[in-house]
């Protein structure tokens, strides 16, 4: 299991940006894939963006693709989601996710999460 603490969740307008950071408690952090997911009220945890061991391959869900950008830096133990062109249906409980299962787009995929941190796009 690997502890995983978002930040920089917040209100934002319509337009506006936020930058999420997902800081990692392992030593081995360079050996998992990373994940971010949302959960609006109602709904069920969807898949938002992923990233492999090295930062080599991305996959992002349709409905944020140039939109938002994730990142990592395996120095720093950390996995970023920028999120640019925000829209009111973007508003979620943003999560972070870790996993060494090889795919990337299910919340089965990802072992280990976070608590959370909230987006909030008004319009």
């Amino acid at each position: 299991q690997v502890q995983l603490v978002e930040s920089g969740g917040g209100l934002v307008q319509a337009g506006g940006s936020l930058r999420l950071s997902c800081a990692a408690s392992t030593r081995t952090f360079s050996s998992y894939a990373m994940g971010w997911f949302r959960q609006a009220p109602g709904k069920e945890r969807e898949f938002v963006a992923a990233i492999n061991w090295n930062g080599g391959s991305t996959y992002c869900a349709d409905s944020v693709k140039g939109r938002f950008t994730i990142s990592r830096d395996n120095a720093k133990n950390t996995v970023y989601l920028q999120m640019d062109s925000l829209k009111p249906e973007d508003t979620a409980v943003y999560y972070c996710a870790a996993g060494d299962s090889g795919s990337y787009y299910y919340p089965e995929d990802f072992g280990s999460w976070g608590q959370g941190t909230q987006v909030t796009v008004s319009s």
